[in-house]
């Protein structure tokens, strides 16, 4: 049986002061977030709305939910409630519905926007040019429910440590260009999620301010 309290004491110590891990429960049960929980952790990842809305009543308030997976516009709505961030933001079309959710129940929504710099055809992301359409002359009025916090993305799934790295310094690269240009009279872009269970340790090398860790803590999922 998974240790899971072990699991995340010895990621987190890996995990230098500035970078924010969360835990991704997605497909694991709630008594295994229980056990993070009771270790201390309080940011968790979900991938699928009927899952995350599910859990969180079950778990306690104080739990800060990220949404990580594609994100259809018609669950926008089940998602908005019990989300601190939407990481996976992969088109202007569900920027904008999650916009217009959340002015609709007077709030405003953190999100990162997905980009796929990868050579994997397979990964989620908006494609470089959708991106540079969005961020070239974003104009922070015309989504007045979401607050851009920075980016998310990950890297090709491959061994050679190469190419991940290559990956990373694009993300980065990409998100320190918004941060000056696009994004410069916005103090809160400010967050770049990149790296997981097998190349965390790269990302922080490539300046990974949110690493998002499932397997070396929970285990394989239980499908």
């Amino acid at each position: 049986m998974t240790d899971v309290a072990a699991n995340l004491n010895r990621v987190a110590a890996g995990i230098p002061e500035g970078v924010t891990l969360v835990a991704v429960s997605k497909f694991h049960p709630v008594e295994a977030l229980r056990c993070a929980y009771d270790a201390g952790q309080r940011v968790f990842a979900e991938s699928r709305a009927q899952e995350l809305a599910a859990k969180a009543p079950a778990l306690p308030d104080d739990i800060e939910w990220h949404f990580i997976g594609h994100l259809q516009t018609n669950k926008v709505r089940s998602v908005i409630p019990h989300v601190a961030l939407i990481q996976s933001v992969d088109s202007a079309r569900l920027l904008q519905a999650i916009s217009s959710e959340a002015v609709k129940l007077g709030k405003t929504v953190d999100v990162l926007l997905e980009v796929n710099v990868s050579a994997d055809g397979t990964k989620t992301g908006m494609s470089p040019e959708d991106f540079a359409a969005l961020t070239d002359e974003y104009d922070p009025k015309l989504y007045p429910g979401v607050r851009v916090r920075g980016l998310m993305g990950m890297a090709t799934f491959t061994d050679d440590r190469t190419v991940v790295r290559r990956d990373f310094e694009a993300l980065r690269q990409l998100f320190e260009k918004l941060r000056a240009g696009a994004f410069a009279s916005a103090p809160e872009f400010d967050t770049l999620s990149m790296g997981m269970s097998d190349d965390r340790d790269i990302a922080i090398d490539c300046g990974s301010t949110m690493v998002r860790v499932g397997t070396d803590i929970f285990g394989q999922r239980e499908y």
